[in-house]
């Protein structure tokens, strides 16, 4: 997980290095005039077909080791310079050679596997567990062969220039925004970007399809129709709840007149570039689809509880920062219900939106593709959406996946149903993307394997010992090298282990009900906007798999006896010893995930650098955000300044929308001599300060930060960070720096406190418009524990000296009281924000007058 540089070549060897790396694309460049999908896949076949003795060639076990030592040497060699010296095309070819070099030990230790290890002649358990592990084994080596075909180039999309096309022959949009539950809140953000895109007002129309009619969500479709009056977009509603979404869409497409339909889920807002990036494309007319990455600006359950603080890219990048791209290449892109343009003539042309399965948006683009149409990936992140908080709402999420992904594949059969007129690499991108949930099994078996040797003295591997391992390491490592060119920037080493641990057994049941029959289960709503506010474990999440952790620790625990009563197996024991060490560090992981962690924040802050200017004190201060939310900030300023607790803040966004809000200084920290950060909380917002917020928070974006990842991958590193996880899943997280600074003015006046029909004389030394502090002399109030106890409210007299006949009157709840070494008493008061509103201009003039 280090991050990545570019290097010069300082040496002549790496000159000489580099000057032959650059070779290597101007060959194949020279052989392959053409770098079309027929080529590659001739390419491969030809390699492959020439790889034949290297795959069945028998050798002796010490000719064997030498061999895996040379294979993982030459990948480990392959993959240090692809990542120290190469780029773009040369890259691409280093990523085929590994392919290549990863099937051939691929099918070397099948070959072997198939031929030497299936224990099917020592009873009948051992003879099923074998092949139970074989088979997932099978499933993990097709897996692997169609992710690297699916990868053999990604395609690059630019954004086609509306400049170029007189307004007039522009598309006309209708943005659908489909609800049920969800929010209104959450519905507003999206709606407020829909309507901020920067495209033609009489070729956009926003859509709120409302598909909440139960009696129970009744005041909520009023407030959502409230919601569209205020705004300007429209709400419509139909009189029954037919299949879910795709009915709800369906729906809309009979009632609205748009060229084009851009979708967005309820929670994923907009930027303003969003259509002048995307129509463009559709004006190829076989284009159906525009699909764009979904991203989610709050942590996923794998991020928080985990507390990976970002440094570990998250579930989703794989499949929209690669996989995307290389089904692109394929014309295999598929429509991910959100985040995509449609052309609705297409679209009317296969019947709607799909509606036999539970992920409707990739049945759909599986219809298109059928009639010919083209799809088109352009991967720039142009939604920002809320990711599920809890790891329930993330399981129910993935089961809705899984559960669809299979049906499409027993409905379908995109491979081998020829009613479907789809190309060779279209119908492997959707097998592979159809077939990829059905993990949940042989995850599990493989973490079994072991245990069940060491704890019920199952053998499934017949003669497991280094003979085994010199054929299955070099498949191992060498896959993990090849998928690390194209994965290193988006998928870190072992963490997808983690993600399909997390989810086996849930993806393993439904899968397979799905396959038994398409019609079980039905859709449903992931939640969002939900907040965790205290430390919990998800037991009925992760039963499963706890019951499954226990049994590798059992596994481990059995090694000493094993090794004191059957000496003669040491070998098979000590090498299931070490895959059950393996595999425990990795579901201890995966288990922690159900812990759920608190949220520190009310609102998610995003690190967006924003313009801003702080009016405080009379004068004007800039500087610009370190992260911003709805409900506050953190400001970083070039100057040290006589700040007063509240202040109004000005934001900009990236084209120039404004928000002006109120604030109170909740904190300064110093960064350095010139710099402090100030925390700010956002206060007393109105709706109109509420809406400019979002659009400039969400919506006035240029580029969203997460376009770029430049944490790099490092295989030990992210072995060590898992390890980590039992340490920092424990951790009590603070919310608050120590080295902290009260905003307040220092003054020196005379203050009386008044509490149970006394006054008590001080001197009140700080304050600010929120609050202030007293010292009084320690022997004045007879039992100053009591006044700390009830925290009162009390009546204070403020004035610069002791003879002012009229003093000013405030009232002050009692916060805190300290006891200072000698003589005084400290007394920290607070201004109630029931009275304030009677006696704030009184303070404000304190402020400004005291010294």
């Amino acid at each position: 997980m280090a991050n990545s540089s570019p290097r010069r070549y300082q040496s002549k060897g790496q000159r000489v290095l580099a000057w032959f790396v650059e070779l290597i694309p101007n060959f194949f460049d020279r052989l392959f005039q053409r770098n079309s999908a027929p080529q590659l896949v001739f390419l491969m076949v030809l390699l492959l077909v020439l790889a034949i003795p290297l795959i069945i060639t028998p050798l002796e076990i010490w000719q064997q080791g030498i061999v895996a030592i040379l294979l993982i040497g030459l990948g480990w060699g392959v993959t240090d310079i692809e990542h120290k010296h190469a780029k773009g095309q040369t890259s691409e070819y280093l990523h085929l050679f590994m392919v290549w070099l990863s099937l051939i030990t691929t099918f070397r230790y099948l070959y072997y596997r198939t031929n030497y290890t299936l224990n099917l002649t020592s009873g009948w358990l051992d003879a099923v567990c074998s092949v139970l592990l074989f088979l997932a084994e099978l499933y993990a080596i097709m897996t692997l062969a169609l992710a690297f075909f699916q990868t053999l180039k990604l395609k690059e999309r630019k954004a086609v220039d509306l400049a170029t096309i007189p307004e007039n022959q522009w598309f006309k949009v209708d943005i659908y925004i489909p609800t049920y539950s969800e929010d209104v809140e959450i519905v507003r953000k999206t709606a407020l970007g829909a309507l901020a895109i920067d495209y033609p007002a009489d070729k956009k129309r926003v859509y709120i399809l409302d598909d909440g009619r139960a009696e129970k969500f009744r005041a909520r479709r009023e407030q959502l129709r409230q919601m569209c009056a205020e705004l300007g977009c429209t709400l419509l509603t139909r009189d029954n709840n037919d299949h879910a979404k795709a009915g709800n869409i369906n729906t809309a497409l009979r009632r609205t007149g748009g060229d084009l339909v851009l979708i967005l889920d309820c929670d994923h807002i907009p930027v303003r570039h969003f259509l002048k990036d995307t129509v463009g494309f559709f004006y190829s007319p076989k284009v159906s689809l525009v699909q764009t990455p979904h991203w989610f600006y709050n942590p996923d359950p794998f991020e928080r509880n985990l507390q990976t603080g970002g440094k570990i890219p998250v579930g989703n990048e794989l499949f929209y920062k690669v996989l995307q791209k290389g089904n692109d290449f394929w014309n295999a892109a598929f429509f991910c219900g959100s985040a995509a343009v449609v052309r609705k003539s297409h679209l009317l042309e296969v019947g709607g939106i799909a509606v036999e399965t539970v992920t409707e948006d990739c049945h759909t683009s599986l219809r298109l593709h059928s009639l010919g149409y083209e799809s088109i990936y352009y991967d720039k992140i142009m939604v920002a959406g809320l990711a599920p908080e809890k790891f329930s709402a993330y399981v129910g999420q993935q089961i809705r996946w899984a559960r669809g992904m299979a049906q499409i594949l027993r409905i379908e059969n995109p491979l081998f149903n020829p009613k479907l007129k789809l190309s060779i690499g279209q119908r492997i991108c959707y097998f592979s993307a159809t077939s990829h949930f059905f993990y949940g099994f042989p995850r599990l078996m493989y973490a079994l394997a072991p245990a069940l040797f060491l704890v019920f003295g199952i053998n499934p591997i017949r003669g497991l010992g280094l003979e085994t391992l010199a054929y299955a390491l070099p498949h191992f490592f060498v896959s993990t090298y090849a998928n690390y060119i194209t994965y290193k920037n988006v998928r870190f080493s072992f963490w997808n282990e983690i993600y399909e641990f997390a989810m086996s057994f849930h993806a393993g049941i439904v899968t397979f009900l799905a396959l038994v029959n398409p019609k079980l289960g039905s859709f449903n709503v992931t939640d969002k906007g939900l907040s965790v506010t205290k430390r919990s474990f998800d037991w009925g999440s992760a039963r499963a798999l706890a019951v499954v952790t226990l049994l590798v620790i059992a596994a481990i625990a059995a090694v000493p006896f094993w090794l004191i009563l059957r000496p003669q197996d040491a070998e098979a024991v000590l090498v299931n010893m070490a895959w059950s060490i393996f595999n425990l560090l990795l579901i201890v992981s995966a288990l922690l995930v159900a812990l759920e962690q608190p949220q520190l924040r009310r609102a998610h802050r995003l690190d967006r650098k924003l313009p801003a200017t702080l009016y405080s004190n009379g004068a004007a201060v800039s500087g610009y955000t370190q992260n911003v939310s709805e409900t506050g900030c953190q400001l970083i300023v070039e100057s040290w300044a006589d700040f007063l607790e509240d202040a109004e803040i000005e934001l900009v966004g990236d084209y120039g929308a404004r928000a002006f809000v109120k604030g109170q200084i909740i904190r300064i920290v110093p960064v350095s001599e010139t710099q402090s950060m100030l925390s700010i909380e956002f206060i007393d917002l109105t709706r109109a300060q509420l809406d400019a917020l979002s659009i400039v928070i969400y919506s006035d974006v240029r580029e969203w930060y997460s376009q770029q990842r430049e944490n790099v991958d490092d295989p030990l590193q992210s072995f060590k960070f898992i390890a980590g996880s039992f340490f920092r899943s424990f951790q009590q997280r603070n919310a608050e720096p120590s080295n902290v600074t009260r905003v307040r003015k220092q003054i020196h006046a005379h203050a009386q406190l008044y509490w149970r029909g006394q006054f008590y004389s001080g001197i009140a030394t700080q304050i600010s418009n929120r609050s202030l502090r007293l010292e009084i002399q320690s022997d004045a109030i007879e039992d100053v524990r009591l006044l700390e106890y009830y925290q009162p409210l009390v009546g204070v007299l403020l004035s610069q000296t002791a003879d002012e006949s009229l003093p000013n009157r405030l009232l002050a709840k009692v916060e805190q009281v300290d006891l200072i070494m000698g003589d005084r008493t400290i007394v920290e008061l607070q201004f109630p924000e029931q009275v304030m509103q009677r006696q704030e201009s009184k303070i404000k003039q304190l402020v400004d007058t005291l010294n």
